[in-house]
């Protein structure tokens, strides 16, 4: 095999179009000329496999930001032949092209939710809540890519539960819409949520069949009007944390352990600290004249810092003393303290266009996510307040 046809001056001189040889495959492809320009001239080094023709470029000769001189033509080619010797592809390995991503389930999107919420669960019966709903009753939707789901798959999912266990179906649909929010967050989801509640899934899920009341445990609300005017009746301590009670629909437990410091008599708000909710969460109630009144005349009549007393110093009024004030002013003997929280839901949702959120938020049960809350936070508190007055005017409608 001949080597080192060429020369220099040869590379140089010739502008003849076609192929020039240094031999062992070094070839120097000199181009037709466009216009005034000079032919261009590049070197390739030809080889074969089998019935495979294999051409590598060198680069070009002469031209270019990094010409190939002969010299360095023969260099190339050499190492080129010095890899075939080898066996070796001279032109490298090929790009291992990297699978596709596999698109992330919702499966994948649940067990990361929980373990970011790991460190912050209330207690291991809320852990536990929350992971037997998405595991055992979201299983549907396990499979499917956080991207790809639906709002019809969402229906299916809430179906087996909608209407035998309401409750249930509820709290499903809000932790199936953070596990979505997670993808969102994440950019694993392009689309918007599927389990929002307003304007989409409350547009396709059948209504409830309404539900017989236990009326063992709450009134119906069209007997609040009558049992407050009862409750006005008596000036006990008892009565007036009952009354309280009702005009803030608050749980028995924060009510007992109201403080005058946590009311602010010119915002017209009582701020319950975390610690006293239930969802461990701070939560601010505006208060209505008639609430504000009944604090009034607690402070007049309170020696500590509590708003209602109980029979030993420093200790609160209690849940007995209070479910008995409530027995005494109620037609039905049976009736909660708990009860009134379900009895205000009932008339705000039956007889009243406020929006669901807002008489969700009253009952302090969380709507929407973090964001969504922070946002329209000051705006509910307002709306809260006509709600709370509509709700004062109601149970006072009797007298």
């Amino acid at each position: 095999m001949a080597l080192n046809k060429l020369s220099e001056s040869r590379c140089k001189s010739h502008v003849k179009p076609g192929m020039l040889g240094d031999g062992g495959g070094l070839w120097l492809r000199v181009q037709k000329p466009r216009g005034d320009r000079p032919p261009s001239k590049n070197w390739v080094f030809v080889y074969r496999r089998g019935d495979k023709r294999v051409e590598i470029g060198l680069g070009g000769y002469g031209s270019g930001t990094a010409p190939v001189s002969l010299s360095l033509a023969r260099q190339k080619a050499q190492a080129i032949r010095d890899r075939l010797a080898n066996g070796e592809d001279p032109r490298g390995p090929k790009p291992v092209s990297k699978p596709a991503a596999k698109p992330k389930t919702f499966a994948d999107c649940m067990e990361a939710l929980l373990e970011s919420k790991a460190e912050g669960w209330r207690n291991p019966k809320h852990k536990a809540q929350w992971e037997m709903t998405l595991r055992d009753y979201a299983a549907p939707l396990h499979d499917m890519p956080i991207a790809d789901i639906a709002l019809g798959d969402v229906k299916e999912a809430l179906l087996p539960h909608w209407h035998e266990r309401p409750e249930t179906a509820d709290r499903l649909r809000m932790r199936i819409r953070a596990v979505i929010d997670y993808g969102i967050a994440h950019e694993w989801r392009k689309a918007g949520n599927p389990a929002l509640w307003r304007g989409l899934l409350d547009k396709v899920m059948p209504a409830r069949k309404k539900r017989e009341k236990d009326h063992h445990a709450a009134l119906s609300h069209v007997q609040a009007a009558a049992t407050v005017a009862k409750l006005r009746q008596s000036s006990g301590t008892a009565a007036r944390a009952v009354e309280f009670l009702v005009m803030t629909v608050g749980r028995a437990g924060e009510v007992r352990g109201a403080r005058f410091d946590e009311i602010d008599t010119t915002a017209k708000t009582w701020t319950i600290p975390g610690d006293r909710m239930k969802a461990g969460v701070q939560h601010v109630v505006p208060l209505t004249d008639r609430a504000l009144a009944i604090v009034e005349v607690r402070r007049q009549q309170s020696t500590s810092a509590l708003v209602f007393e109980g029979g030993k110093e420093g200790a609160p009024i209690s849940d007995t003393a209070m479910t008995k004030a409530l027995r005494l002013a109620s037609p039905d003997k049976a009736a909660t303290l708990h009860g009134w929280r379900s009895t205000f839901r009932d008339w705000a949702g039956d007889e009243t266009d406020h929006p669901r959120e807002i008489i969700e938020s009253a009952l302090a049960h969380a709507v929407g996510n973090e964001t969504e809350r922070a946002y329209r936070r000051s705006d509910a508190l307002q709306k809260r307040r006509k709600l709370m007055e509509d709700w004062q005017q109601y149970c006072e409608s009797s007298q």
